[in-house]
């Protein structure tokens, strides 16, 4: 195991991410005047555990997602190892510098998930396993060894409710390969964690199936307890609370002695025991907690010879090995100067080596030889990548009704009858939504994906039923239950397979509308990442309008423009969100091509997710168009529906299914308005972020930088007013008048609402047909009708 390597790793590590930390704080010139923080003392806490584990544990077919308080060890192992640079680490927190938690994104060095809003970084582990296994089964997956997902969880951050959800996930789905490593140091940011913790952690893990493994005293510790005097000791540490112990550790090896002299101290044996210390031997003594002990850790990681899913509860000191280890307000607390120059001396760091990687190391060449040597690192940095798939052509039957929603699971059922490559790698996915969201043709010809198969019993039993639901190992759909944050963990998970596993998904998730806000903080956490999928958002909106006010969204439109990663779209009609997945498919699968601050005007992109806002309201479709200035349009985000002509006094620009509404107004107003124009927007998020990214590049010389939304309105008169109309918040389109300095009159939908029908709920916000009539009327000049 050469654990004498891995003791002088573990010191240079715990060296190094506190200089880091320190050198940030204290030695690097503030430019804001405040504290760049970095959390030295949950950092200490996990020097031992990531040690072993990067040193001793893993393979290169592993992943890994980091405490986000323990990214400084993380890149000081990357430092380490050559994988990061010293002046990124100089710049830790700073731009351009590491990162404050590790990002795949903005970190340089070999970050496998993403983390730092505490908990998705621990549940993204569990549907990464999940995705592994989906791959594996396919008949065109590359082979490759099976991976463990480990997570290296903070205690509190099992206060978050979506581990628990993922907990559940995980033990319907049959999860395997599966680590979390629970640094159990019993210390939050207000305060110490609650007596007994540990047991319900352990009962929980228990009842859903994981191996749990309690790692709570180091090789000291061990050694202790087979002396005489030892199971009296034991005992006592059992029975001490947290807030003691945290206390005591601060305090230091003189009050350790007289705290255990004072409650064991007339026990022969034990006193003995005690008194073969000195105060740093009985100090080093109770902190070698199993969580704080490099050997302990290691042997604990060797003894896993299976794959299911474990759980190491490893306890620790906060701060361990630091003057500030064991004080409650040292979460967010860091050695002051004089502390870190007394540290530096025990530490036995030079004056002018502290960035130096082997600075106190004895033997350099034997140590190098050990790292060259280490499997985890052997084969380099583990990005993968995937060919581009082809995309076949996507078009629907164009004329009679249909709504959005239905369009798009024929879309999917279209393709599920061919023998494309990419049906092939589509896997959807929906939180128990999936008939209710049009994927049901879909699953029930490419059928449900289980690792062992799994009969349907309406089948067997020849009941008739819509949905013919086989599980089998071949399946391209996984059934979730309906905790959204796992749904958008799931395609988190599966749209970084080409990166993660070198094979390439096209994840397809549906959900209803309104419920994507209460997966959002792990949609926005998908997106950090750059994994790429498509969301699909239906039945959206007050069309669906017997659901009432809980079922009705109303800021999804906003929540699409303002993601960054997702490229949001509402198309009204069959035709439009056919170009749309078409251009979608692909848009999925770009990387590095231009620069996103320049994205939509150039039509060179660098790709991304994708959200469709869809409706379940069936609505007459136009006659078939296949111009370019249509398909374009649509997905540059807008196009003329009717151009305006040249003395045009109104244009009626709308999103979405309320386009029966605009149409029907424009043509009422057509007799009395000169030259109204009717402007279909299917995407305010791209029409938006082409009009700024323009401006931006004009600002810095580009003068021919022009965004599609500026040349659509290029034409119209100064005096024309824009009423704009959706089944949304009406901000998602009121920024349109700003482009060219045109009046502009928002309508839409600002308040919950409520049961009714369409027609009523419709009247009631004031986007119908009425309305839209009523505020050209009385908001605007000219003749009345």
């Amino acid at each position: 195991m050469h654990i004498e390597h891995l003791k002088t790793i573990e010191k240079r590590l715990l060296w190094l991410s506190h200089w880091m930390i320190h050198h940030a704080n204290h030695v690097r010139p503030k430019v804001d005047g405040i504290k760049v923080g970095g959390h030295q003392a949950s950092s200490a806490s996990m020097v031992s555990i990531m040690t072993a584990l990067y040193f001793s544990a893993l393979r290169p077919e592993d992943r890994v997602a980091v405490k986000p308080h323990a990214s400084p060890v993380f890149h000081a192992i990357q430092y380490l190892m050559g994988n990061q640079s010293r002046e990124k680490m100089e710049n830790f927190r700073g731009f351009g510098g590491v990162q404050s938690y590790p990002s795949r994104t903005k970190d340089s060095d070999d970050v496998d998930f993403s983390t730092g809003s505490v908990g998705l970084g621990v549940a993204i582990t569990s549907f990464a396993s999940l995705v592994q296994d989906y791959i594996t089964a396919k008949p065109w997956a590359a082979e490759r060894p099976l991976g463990r997902m480990i997570a290296l969880v903070g205690d509190a951050e099992l206060d978050e409710g979506n581990v628990y959800e993922a907990l559940q996930e995980g033990w319907k789905n049959d999860l395997r390969n599966c680590w979390w490593i629970i640094d159990y140091n019993r210390q939050s940011l207000d305060g110490i964690v609650r007596e007994g913790l540990f047991d319900r952690v352990e009962k929980t893990f228990d009842a859903f199936g994981w191996d749990v493994v309690r790692v709570k005293y180091g090789a000291l510790q061990r050694a202790a307890f087979a002396e005489p005097g030892g199971a009296r000791l034991r005992e006592w540490i059992d029975a001490c609370s947290n807030q003691d112990y945290s206390a005591l550790t601060f305090m230091g090896g003189a009050v350790w002695r007289q705290r255990l002299m004072d409650d064991l101290g007339d026990q022969g044996d034990v006193t003995a025991l005690i008194d073969r210390r000195n105060d740093a031997e009985l100090a080093d003594l109770m902190e070698n907690l199993g969580g704080n002990c490099t050997r302990t850790m290691a042997e604990a990681f060797a003894a896993i010879n299976h794959d299911r899913p474990t759980c190491f509860l490893a306890y620790t000191v906060k701060g361990w090995g630091t003057p500030i280890a064991g004080h409650k307000d040292n979460h967010g607390g860091l050695m002051n100067k004089a502390q870190m120059r007394d540290w530096q001396a025990h530490m036995g760091v030079p004056e002018g080596q502290e960035w130096e990687p082997f600075a106190t190391v004895e033997d350099v060449p034997a140590l190098k030889a050990f790292l060259d040597a280490v499997p985890f690192f052997a084969k380099g940095t583990r990005r993968y990548s995937d060919a581009r798939i082809e995309v076949p052509g996507i078009a629907l039957q164009p004329g009679g009704e249909i709504s959005t929603q239905m369009a798009f699971g024929k879309v999917l059922d279209d393709l599920s009858k061919g023998d494309s490559k990419l049906a092939e790698r589509i896997v959807t996915t929906s939180p128990d939504v999936t008939g209710t969201t049009n994927l049901g043709p879909w699953v029930n010809r490419r059928k449900l994906f289980a690792r062992h198969a799994k009969a349907d019993a309406f089948i067997e039993h020849r009941i008739p039923s819509t949905a013919k639901w086989e599980f089998t190992p071949d399946g391209q759909h996984i059934e979730l239950g309906i905790a959204e944050m796992n749904l958008f963990l799931l395609l988190g998970a599966a749209g970084l397979s080409h990166s993660l596993f070198g094979d390439r998904l096209i994840p397809i998730g549906t959900v209803y509308d309104p419920f994507v806000c209460r997966g959002l903080d792990a949609l926005n956490y998908a997106c950090y990442q750059d994994a790429r999928f498509m969301i699909v958002g239906t039945p959206s909106g007050a069309t669906l309008a017997p659901e009432g006010g809980a079922h009705q969204s109303i800021g999804t439109p906003l929540i699409g423009m303002s993601q960054d990663g997702l490229a949001a779209f509402e198309p009204a009609f069959a035709d439009e969100l056919a170009v749309i997945m078409e251009w979608a498919f692909d848009y999925l699968q770009r990387e590095g091509e231009g620069d996103p601050d320049e994205r939509t005007w150039l039509r060179d992109e660098t790709g991304g997710s994708v959200y469709l806002r869809l409706s379940t309201n069936p609505i007459e479709q136009p006659v078939k168009r296949a111009d370019e200035a249509f398909r374009q349009g649509a997905i540059d985000g807008a196009y003329w529906l009717r151009k305006p002509g040249p003395n045009c006094d109104v244009v009626i620009a709308y999103q979405g299914v309320v386009a029966p509404e605009a149409i029907k107004a424009a043509g009422q107003l057509a007799g009395n308005r000169r030259d109204v124009g009717v402007l279909a927007v299917t995407s305010a998020d791209r029409l938006n972020a082409g009009w700024t990214a323009a401006q931006r590049a004009r600002s810095r010389g580009n003068a021919a930088a022009v965004s599609h939304i500026e040349r659509l309105t290029e034409t119209l008169p100064q005096h024309c007013k824009l009423i704009t109309v959706i089944d949304g918040h009406p901000a998602t389109l009121a920024w349109l008048g700003s482009v060219a300095g045109h009046q502009t009159i928002p309508l839409g939908v600002e308040h919950f609402g409520q049961t009714g029908t369409i027609g009523e709920l419709y009247r009631h916000f004031g986007i119908d047909a009425e309305s839209i009539i009523e505020k050209v009327n009385g908001l605007t000049a000219g003749r009345r009708i």
